[in-house]
């Protein structure tokens, strides 16, 4: 048997006027509140900061969409955030990511990735990591695929989704279906 969420929710009549304020933003932005920010709504002036960073890498920045959900899926196994890391495969195979690949990542194996951009996301996220500053000819290929703009963001995506990844885990929030 699962054992309970630690979210404590806050009922929408009982949010402080700072936090009905980020509530209804939140909720007009998003359409409904997401799990991460019932977490974060405690600390308003975190969940809009959340919100605007998350907004920003996952819909406006210079990454594609596969490319986010890549590194998503990379730091949520890194992390152990399996709500995270299954609402994120699911969307890595409907872009078309192989099987072979998140079949690698779960088995902690080196994926075939032939993009160069993906191979550099994947080889980010592993130096960010392990200890050190990681191998010189792997972050120059990074910077060459990516661009400082396109590194720039991976880092800031996987601060960001690690943040996701372990409220998520913390709060105990049952893995989707």
């Amino acid at each position: 048997m699962a054992e309970p969420s630690r979210i404590a929710e806050i009922a929408e009549d009982k949010l402080t006027p700072e936090q009905k304020s980020v509530f209804e933003a939140l909720v007009k932005g998003r359409g409904r509140l997401l799990t991460p920010y019932k977490i974060w709504i405690h600390s308003p002036k975190t969940a809009a900061a959340m919100e605007q960073i998350g907004t920003y890498l996952n819909k406006h920045g210079s990454l594609s969409e596969r490319e986010v959900e890549l590194a998503i899926v990379l730091i949520a196994h890194h992390w152990k955030g399996e709500y995270v890391y299954t609402a994120h495969v699911k969307r890595c195979l409907e872009l078309g990511v192989p099987q072979g690949v998140i079949e690698a990542i779960r088995a902690n194996r080196t994926p075939d990735l032939a993009s160069p951009r993906e191979r550099a996301i994947y080889d980010i996220a592993k130096m960010g990591e392990a200890s050190g500053a990681g191998a010189d000819d792997a972050f120059d290929r990074a910077v060459k695929a990516l661009g400082r703009n396109g590194l720039a963001e991976v880092l800031a995506l996987l601060g960001y989704y690690s943040a996701v990844a372990m409220a998520m885990k913390l709060h105990r929030v049952p893995i989707p279906a």
